[in-house]
């Protein structure tokens, strides 16, 4: 899994990923990630990548649910 910075212009893309956001409605929104999840993935094609790509993300610490 690559975690260095690859994409040559990372504020560029950020910008059009909100753009593309932009006048959503939650639902909406979330199919719109869903969408590029996939396309993106199937871009990748490698399963293992993908699966350690699943695992490094639910690590992430703003997503995993607190304790109270």
């Amino acid at each position: 899994m690559i975690t260095e910075p690859r994409i040559p212009d990372p504020d560029g893309f950020y910008a059009a990923l909100l753009a593309a956001h932009e006048g959503l409605g939650e639902a909406q929104s979330a199919d719109l990630n869903a969408r590029l999840v996939l396309l993106l993935a199937n871009q990748c094609g490698d399963q293992a990548v993908l699966l350690a790509c699943i695992r490094a993300a639910a690590e992430d610490p703003t997503t995993t649910p607190e304790t109270p």
